[in-house]
């Protein structure tokens, strides 16, 4: 029994090979078992060489596509560099060139700023222009150069500019002319109006205002007072040549609609309250008390000098009756004679007074009416504050009002009373003056005759 082991690789297929054969036998065996190894280790051995072969011819080629690409990469890496040079040669050229075009540009990209600019000036200009309501699309041009990304053309400019020239004719001028006027209901309707420069437009019922949302006229409600409503009225009707006066508003109808809102005579007196209507009826009653003494004070000032011509005393007036007490009694003695005259001045003083105090007291108490009032007002401000805050002031213009109407009035009803008692009192002060001056003249008379 024979065991082969590791013996090529044809060895490796005999292991563990029993041989049963006899002695002759196993001879052959081995030596075709022996053929058979050489014999595969020459194809083995021819199969290894093959593939040597194959393996250095591929590394071969390996090799050359290896230099091939190093070549391919050294002559774009050259290109590289010289396309880096180019480039950085043409940003310098470019860079060149963009400051040429800068400088040769830059007037022109001035003017190009400076017209949208101008564009959009008269964008807003055209839209709260009066002459807007005759040409509605009038500021086209200036709402194209203002969005425009390109330079404007000549056309364009002189359009531009006849639109500014447009607005300078426009404000020296009058016009005549059929609009839609819009009232304060919604409702439109078609008249005729008049525009005054670019200050005003009237109509027949009053002024109007141009609204910009609506793009047309609009009734101004409610109008102002008549001061101004009737000067534009005449205004409306006239012809062409008559000059007459004419309300201007040079804010376009800003302070028209300010003096609108402006109150009454009586709105004011109305926010006075109860207590300004008191110091309103204090203020009526002392005025004609003070008028209707001066009225008497007056005659009886008449009275009293044509008494000063005349010797004969006169009971219509206290220097005549003064007069009759010396005439009555002429020959009593001197003391009694100014004891009577004394009786009889002391009798005409209170009707000569009469009113004044009245008068005085009226004048105090006016404007301690208008504090009062003030601090009625301040009262009811502070309950506003009290129930809703101070986030709405309109809440607390109403006790602001009463007290700041109240003390107003308090002064105007005071300062007139004032004035009046003094020139009342001076009037009856100079009165008993005269009758004083007679009673003496009088006494000494009747002294030289005794």
């Amino acid at each position: 029994m024979i065991t082969i082991k590791n013996v090529g690789r044809a060895a490796l297929a005999l292991t563990a090979v029993t041989l049963l054969a006899p002695a002759a036998s196993a001879q052959d065996s081995m030596q075709d078992l022996l053929g058979d190894v050489r014999r595969e280790g020459r194809e083995i051995s021819a199969e290894n060489r093959e593939r040597e072969q194959e393996f250095l011819s591929k590394r071969n080629q390996q090799q050359a596509l290896l230099d091939s690409a190093k070549a391919s990469l050294a002559e774009e890496q050259r290109r590289s560099e010289r396309l880096k040079s180019s480039f950085d040669n043409n940003e310098l050229r470019l860079t060149d060139l963009e400051d040429t075009l800068r400088i040769r540009l830059g007037d022109i990209g001035e003017l190009f700023g400076v017209v949208r600019q101008s564009a959009g000036e008269a964008k807003g200009m055209v839209d709260t222009s009066l002459l807007t309501v005759q040409n509605p699309d009038r500021g086209d041009i200036a709402t194209e150069l203002g969005q425009a990304k390109k330079l404007p053309s000549i056309a364009e400019l002189r359009q531009l500019q006849f639109l500014y020239l447009e607005e300078i004719a426009g404000s020296g001028t009058v016009e005549r002319f059929q609009s839609d006027i819009r009232d304060a209901a919604g409702g439109i309707t078609t008249g005729e109006v008049v525009r005054v420069g670019l200050f005003d437009v009237v109509s027949k019922d009053g002024f109007l205002l141009f609204s910009e949302q609506t793009n047309s006229l609009q009734l101004l409600t409610p109008q102002p007072a008549g001061r101004y409503t009737g000067p534009a009225k005449d205004f409306f009707g006239t012809g062409a040549g008559q000059i007459v006066p004419m309300t201007i508003d040079p804010s376009r109808g800003t302070l028209l609609g300010l003096e609108t809102k402006k109150a009454t005579t009586g709105e004011r007196i109305n926010q006075g309250g109860p207590v300004g209507y008191v110091i309103i009826a204090i203020g009526l009653i002392g005025i004609v008390i003070a008028l209707w003494r001066l009225v008497v004070l007056t005659g009886i000032r008449g009275k009293m000098r044509k008494q000063l011509k005349s010797d004969t005393p006169s009971a219509d007036n206290p220097l005549g009756r003064i007069l009759s007490v010396y005439t009555d009694n002429p020959h009593a003695d001197t003391e009694t004679l100014e004891l009577k005259l004394d009786e009889a001045i002391l009798r005409e003083v209170p009707p000569l007074e009469s009113g004044q105090s009245l008068i005085k007291v009226f004048a105090a108490v006016a404007p301690l009416l208008g504090l009062l009032g003030t601090v009625v007002g301040m009262i009811n401000t502070f309950q506003a504050i009290t129930l809703f805050g101070t986030g709405d002031p309109k809440l607390m213009a109403g006790g602001i009002s009463e007290a700041l109407v109240t003390t107003m009035l308090g002064l105007i009803v005071a300062i007139p009373l004032v004035f009046l008692h003094t020139v009342v009192s001076g009037r009856s002060r100079n009165l008993i003056e005269v009758l004083e001056e007679q009673s003496a003249g009088i006494i000494a008379r009747a002294t030289e005759r005794r």
